[in-house]
């Protein structure tokens, strides 16, 4: 997808796209994994929320408060967000030896599962009536920012972190999608058979 489409993104749907991912990265988990394969899905999942709460409080929190300051799930939001922070300090001083990893892991996959479900049901269709003409310049604003940040936590550790985080099968199955693309590109491109 190119950039331009991707900066066309109303905001809501970014941040639904970053819930789905972390999500996703949480329900990959599992207590009798290989130690590298918890670390991998931990690493993904933190450098995702930290990278999220950070778009979120830098650009549509301030939108938002800006004309609806009395949201109750607003004003919640930052202290939800610190305690996500911390969760994510211990998780990373911490390796999966550790005989709390499994549990800290779980106790912010609650918060966050807790936190998403107020953000969805509650505080993005709020933002979507209240700043409806907002959105696509609030998603410009974060897919330029989200850019940065990346590039700030190592673009090469995330996408090793990524490609960990799924089965083998999963990635064989990619892979052999993306060839297969690739050689129908190049036949196209080409005009050939």
């Amino acid at each position: 997808m190119a950039l331009s489409s991707l900066a066309a993104l109303p905001v809501t749907t970014a941040i639904r796209a970053d819930h789905t991912h972390v999500l996703a990265a949480f329900h990959r988990y599992r207590h009798n994994s290989p130690w590298w394969h918890k670390r991998a899905i931990v690493r993904t999942a933190c450098t995702a929320l930290e990278i999220h709460t950070q778009l979120e409080e830098e650009i549509l929190y301030p939108a938002l408060a800006r004309v609806d300051p009395d949201n109750d799930v607003l004003k919640k939001s930052k202290p939800e967000h610190d305690a996500i922070r911390q969760a994510i300090e211990r998780l990373r001083s911490m390796g999966p030896e550790n005989a709390v990893y499994d549990s800290l892991f779980m106790q912010l996959m609650r918060t966050v599962i807790h936190h998403v479900a107020d953000e969805e049901t509650v505080l993005l269709p709020r933002v979507e009536r209240v700043l409806e003409a907002e959105l696509a310049s609030l998603g410009a604003a974060m897919t330029r920012r989200r850019i940065q940040l990346l590039g700030a936590h190592r673009p090469a550790r995330i996408a090793l972190d990524t490609a960990v985080t799924f089965s083998i099968a999963t990635a064989l199955l990619g892979a052999l999608t993306g060839i297969a693309i690739l050689r129908c590109f190049a036949t196209h491109r080409t005009g050939g058979a």
